[in-house]
């Protein structure tokens, strides 16, 4: 039986997601939705079977899919999503949930009431397989208890979208949510703990300063430290820069644990023990190399995440697996993320029950 797929919103990202579904056997894009009709005729390309729509309403109402994936613009998440939840539909919504804690914490509401369907948080950096072999190595203990864990994220500019809508914090809820929910998401995910505070020094220092919309330049922070400490005496650390164009590495994830620590690189996708040794030389060190196929890497800008998540998404569907990343991971991910940019603003630590966690 094939799963039918409806994408609202067809930018990039919808766009990526078409190239990766195409690749499933069982799963059909089935219908699309964009009011921006150029951004909704490039999707068409890639999907040319599927009927098309100007609104999130008018696909839930087509009884044309059985799962939706929404990836419009952060800001419009919780309107759109209504229309799905009330067509009965299973749902993968990108991160961030929503661009605001108090919308997020309501869609993750609106989810838990309707348990006989799937609603799936789109955090693609779990899925990268470098980072699942990373997460699966620390979860079996090979590091020992985790102390430390360190990520860091340098990369490009954000992409110019539709109506310019990313560079407003208003829109995208600042970038601590809008790109950092992912590192947030893995923090809880990697430690298997609840944040407690959150410090966030960052600032817009370099990125779309000599952009004008009006008498306005766009004010998202492009680099930052965040420190998170957890209930459990973890702590966590994220190094963000948006204008590190020429990289080497996108993201860096290590553990330091009570036993070793664990570090992967993306790209190339290299996993890498380092024991504790005591004062010796040379160390020890033992790398693994997590290759991904070469059709997969092209479907995407993910590392191959978009397509292992989209197995997983149709497994559980179809009950064949648990819901990896759920509406609550969603929601919790964006009020870390709330939290950092009001540290970040307010110059202070932000305790989490600022946010009622």
């Amino acid at each position: 039986m094939t799963l039918r797929f409806g994408i609202v919103g067809s930018g990039m990202m919808g766009q990526e997601h078409i190239r990766n579904i195409a690749l499933i056997e069982g799963a059909q894009v089935t219908a699309l939705a964009d009011p921006f009709a150029p951004m909704l005729e490039a999707a068409g390309a890639l999907a040319p079977g599927a009927a098309r729509f100007d609104s999130a309403q008018a696909l839930a109402a087509s009884g044309l899919c059985d799962a939706v994936v929404v990836a419009s613009p952060n800001h419009t998440h919780r309107a759109v999503l209504e229309p799905l939840f009330e067509a009965g539909l299973h749902i993968l919504c990108e991160k961030p949930l929503a661009h605001t804690p108090e919308d997020a914490r309501a869609i993750a509401g609106r989810a838990a009431a309707r348990p006989d369907r799937v609603f799936w948080t789109g955090m693609e950096y779990r899925f990268m397989p470098p980072a699942q072999r990373f997460i699966a190595r620390v979860h079996a203990g090979e590091t020992g208890r985790p102390v430390m864990l360190a990520m860091r994220e340098h990369r490009f500019p954000f992409l110019v979208k539709v109506d310019n809508w990313n560079r407003w914090a208003a829109n995208t809820g600042g970038t601590m949510v809008e790109k950092c929910c992912h590192f947030f998401d893995l923090m809880r995910h990697i430690l298997k703990d609840e944040p407690v505070s959150v410090f966030c020094s960052g600032a817009q220092d370099v990125n779309h300063l000599d952009e004008r919309y009006g008498d306005h330049v766009p004010d998202i922070i492009d680099n930052s430290f965040t420190v998170v400490d957890f209930a459990g005496g973890a702590r966590a650390m994220l190094d963000l820069s948006m204008f590190a164009d020429g990289a080497e590495h996108q993201e860096f994830f290590s553990v330091t644990g009570d036993k070793a620590r664990l570090d992967v690189a993306v790209p190339p996708g290299d996993v890498t023990l380092s024991p504790r040794m005591g004062f010796v030389w040379p160390k020890a060190p033992v790398r693994e190399h997590v290759a991904v196929d070469a059709d997969v890497l092209e479907a995407g800008h993910h590392h191959g995440a978009t397509f292992f998540q989209h197995l997983a998404f149709k497994a559980a569907v179809e009950g064949r697996g648990p819901i990896a990343v759920t509406a609550e991971d969603g929601w919790r991910a964006v009020a870390m993320g709330a939290a950092a940019e009001r540290s970040a603003r307010e110059r202070r630590v932000v305790m989490m029950s600022e946010f009622g966690l």
